[in-house]
């Protein structure tokens, strides 16, 4: 008699369940049952409402701030290991603590490394995440990490706004790999800017490296915090005679007074994904949904298939 595989258990932690509801449903079966219970202090605790052992679990969840979004999955994690799940593994569409990455002075941290290490204790057997902000941050794992990039879901998008002339362009020098391989497939000329900062989140000075005159321009970076660099460049490029100015951003963290900053600035548009939640609605802001990129994974990840087709760059 063939051996069939047990459908899996999906769940999500509270700050991703809307995504999770869209995730479980392009996967083709509903959100597993977890219940949080909360303390007056603020203290959490999740609890599984049906049976996961000998199961592969899938926990999604997005670790931006608040830390609460981290401890969740953490518990969660602790919660579906100590309850007997054969495979259990972190969907993580945004990876917080990334930018920690290396030591950039004495006497810091490397905090990506720690929440890799700590992901691991706490029972993950696999991380799948989204367009992280380095790629050496899958070796801070021990286990195997399905790194996917956001480019199979912006490129589509691109290509069916049918601009002639374009150019693709990094926010920075770090972003230069990311620039050149979206311009390598769309066939377009590339431009970086190069920033100066006095002190993070706060732009000293910017110059634009390349021609952008009579150009429709795309910034591509992997996420967008307090805006100032996208915006400052957008503004930028336009005084340099470019036609429009788009952004595509990954992970749409919007700190501060980033919405503000979006909605002044001479960005055409500005497109993410819905890896974190928008904390409020702006008509120059456009989603895109990660969802039918994850499920499909997850379910080639389940079925033990490959996925080298959803990666692009």
């Amino acid at each position: 008699m063939p051996y069939s595989v047990p459908d899996p258990k999906i769940f999500a932690c509270t700050q991703s369940e809307k995504l999770g509801r869209k995730i479980a449903k392009a996967f083709g079966q509903e959100l597993g049952n977890v219940k949080f219970s909360r303390y007056s202090d603020g203290e959490f605790q999740p609890s599984f409402e049906e049976s996961v052992r000998g199961a592969r679990v899938f926990i999604i969840g997005s670790t931006h701030p608040s830390s609460d979004n981290l401890m969740e999955m953490l518990l969660m994690l602790d919660a579906a290991k100590r309850a007997s799940a054969r495979h259990i593994t972190a969907v993580m569409p945004y990876f917080g603590w990334a930018r920690q990455d290396r030591k950039d002075k004495p006497r810091v941290p490397i905090g990506a490394k720690m929440i890799a290490k700590i992901l691991e204790a706490a029972g993950a057997t696999r991380i799948i995440t989204m367009d992280l902000h380095a790629d050496q941050i899958q070796g801070f794992f021990e286990r195997p990490v399905d790194h996917l990039f956001a480019s199979t879901i912006f490129l589509p998008y691109l290509e069916s706004l049918k601009l002639e002339n374009l150019t693709v362009a990094s926010p920075d020098m770090g972003g230069s790999k990311r620039a050149y391989a979206y311009s390598k497939f769309l066939g377009s000329e590339v431009v970086i800017c190069y920033k100066q900062r006095k002190q993070a989140n706060v732009i000293d000075h910017m110059e634009l490296i390349g021609e952008v005159k009579g150009r429709h321009v795309v910034l591509v970076d992997d996420m967008v915090d307090t805006a100032g660099t996208l915006t400052k460049a957008a503004d930028l490029m336009m005084e340099r005679g470019a036609l429009s100015v788009r952004a595509i951003t990954t992970h749409a963290i919007l700190s501060g007074n980033a919405y503000e900053r979006i909605e002044n600035s001479k960005l055409t548009e500005l497109i993410v994904t819905d890896s974190i939640p928008l904390k409020q609605e702006s008509e120059k802001i456009k989603v895109l949904t990660c969802a039918n990129l994850f499920a499909d994974v997850m379910h080639r990840v389940h079925h033990n298939t490959s996925i080298a087709s959803k990666f692009l760059m």
